[in-house]
């Protein structure tokens, strides 16, 4: 097993383990803002996530294959008893009735751990299909997104009313790199590229050409909290209430200037530091050569999952890999992206950095999984590569 393991990608989530403990410590020691440091339980929480990230990585595909489906009914079970439950055990927290509250352990957020169910059984029903459908049409093709759509779209639903639109952006991010790659064909591909970038100009265009329609129209089917969000990432002097988060992250980050103001030296007070808003707090601290270290460290860390993805034989390898990747490079994206102000404030975290139990240990899972694929390519499942990798390249090349 330890042969099996990619100590280096290992390595790059201890350094990021390690990180995430100073920072979340720091962001709690010069403000007050809660009662409790959240140091201990996040050093739990990795603790519990290498155990997990461990036996994940200890299965086989066949095993995962086996509890994907069983999994993934519990964890749409989880989402709909949490829109029924009492107060006293899912008590909104910031508006969003997202959490499970725990005692004596603290909130589990059952919508982080879908995207391991999305994942397992999104990539088995690729799978199945191309092995099923030996002549490629355009019928068989949408049947397929069709039979996606049933399994991904009521559970995104639930999720999108909690309201959580961050973790939509997550799942749409991890998703769709497992369509591209599920081997459908390239026009239809360009169709369904074609109606996403449509849907953002004509928003462009509506905001800068019709105004008063954009605002009644639009922004008047959202909820009250995310047009807060909207106009604050939008007009962040106007609505300095709802861009308030925004500016003071750009502010300590600023403030950071090349070097930083030093450890435990942050004096810029921004809300939810330790959570969302990690990067600000390491920016500020250590400055530009602080925040760019971070970020080569996620490049490093992505890139052992695209080096592992480019090795893997099997289409649902490949497909699992090519997801983790889409889910973890966006998530870096929007979180540093929202900190600079760059876009909208998500409640997205940055992966292995922000305070979190739910966060975090999903994520394991994910690396749990790359571990998997490590293994399945360096012989380990014994299966003939050669006879795999041409079935992959097959179904692939369509």
């Amino acid at each position: 097993m330890k042969n099996q393991m990619d100590w280096q990608l290992n390595i790059y989530l201890l350094i990021l383990a390690f990180i995430s403990c100073l920072f979340i410590y720091s962001s709690n020691t010069n403000f007050g803002q809660y009662s409790g440091s959240f140091i201990v339980k996040q050093i739990i929480f990795f603790c519990i996530g290498f155990a997990i990230m461990y036996i994940i990585a200890s299965l086989d595909f066949e095993q995962l294959r086996k509890i994907s489906w069983y999994f993934y009914a519990l964890i749409v079970l989880l989402l709909i008893v949490l829109i029924f439950a009492p107060d006293s055990i899912a008590a909104p927290i910031n508006k969003a009735k997202s959490w499970y509250q725990i005692k004596f352990i603290g909130t589990f957020q059952p919508s982080e751990f879908l995207k391991f169910a999305f994942l397992l059984v999104v990539a088995q029903i690729i799978e199945k299909h191309n092995t099923k459908a030996f002549k490629q049409t355009y019928i068989t093709d949408l049947w397929l997104l069709v039979k996606i759509c049933i399994v991904v779209i009521p559970p995104m639903l639930i999720v999108y009313k909690q309201p959580d639109t961050g973790m939509i952006m997550l799942y749409m991010a991890m998703l769709i790199p497992m369509i591209y790659f599920s081997g459908i064909k390239k026009q239809l591909l360009v169709i369904i590229t074609l109606i996403p970038t449509i849907i953002i100009s004509a928003l462009v265009i509506i905001y800068f050409k019709f105004n008063s329609f954009y605002t009644e129209q639009i922004l008047g089917n959202l909820s009250p909290h995310q047009v807060s969000r909207i106009n604050g990432w939008l007009h962040p002097f106007e609505y300095s209430d709802s861009a308030f988060q925004t500016k003071q992250g750009l502010l300590a980050i600023g403030s950071g200037l090349f070097g930083g103001k030093g450890y435990l030296e942050n004096n810029v007070y921004v809300p939810e530091k330790h959570t969302d808003f990690i990067f600000s707090t390491i920016a500020e601290e250590m400055g530009f050569i602080g925040g760019s270290i971070v970020i080569v460290l996620f490049f490093l860390l992505i890139y052992r999952m695209v080096f592992h993805a480019l090795h893997a034989k099997k289409q649902y390898t490949f497909l699992l890999a090519s997801g983790i990747i889409g889910l973890f490079t966006f998530q870096v994206f929007q979180n540093i992206g929202m900190t600079i102000g760059l876009l909208p404030v998500t409640g997205v975290t940055l992966p292995f950095l922000s305070y979190g139990g739910s966060s975090l240990l999903s994520n394991m899972m994910l690396i749990g999984l790359i571990h998997v694929i490590k293994k399945s390519y360096s012989g380990y499942l014994f299966q003939n590569t050669n006879e795999v990798e041409v079935q992959f390249d097959a179904k692939y090349s369509r």
